[in-house]
């Protein structure tokens, strides 16, 4: 079974699919998201984060 990279649409508490797949990208750290595991994300910038410790990164890099 091959994976595919999905493409969303980040909203305010929910994602939308534009084109079906099995996961994204973490914008930080370039790790394989399963979307059935994606928590994080900013709806501004439209980027996933592994997890709450590349979302702060982001978070501390926007404020420089």
């Amino acid at each position: 079974m091959s994976k595919k990279k999905a493409k969303l649409i980040f909203k305010h508490n929910y994602f939308e699919i534009v084109e079906e797949g099995d996961y994204v990208l973490c914008a930080i750290s370039g790790k394989e998201i399963q979307l059935k595991n994606l928590s994080y994300w900013n709806v501004d910038l439209q980027e996933a984060y592994f997890s709450s410790i590349e979302a702060n990164e982001r978070f501390k890099l926007q404020k420089k």
